[in-house]
């Protein structure tokens, strides 16, 4: 009996994002834009 591979499981289908790769590109830009954001406020 051969055994179907399964794909990755994600977790959960609930994603603005088309790909992996988008979501993970997004959140290093959201990431930046808190870091530079937080030197902006602290660098005063």
């Amino acid at each position: 009996m051969a055994e179907e591979e399964k794909k990755f499981d994600r977790g959960t289908q609930l994603s603005i994002f088309v790909s992996d790769r988008m979501e993970d590109i997004g959140a290093l830009v959201f990431a930046l834009a808190i870091a530079i954001g937080i030197l902006i406020v602290v660098g005063k």
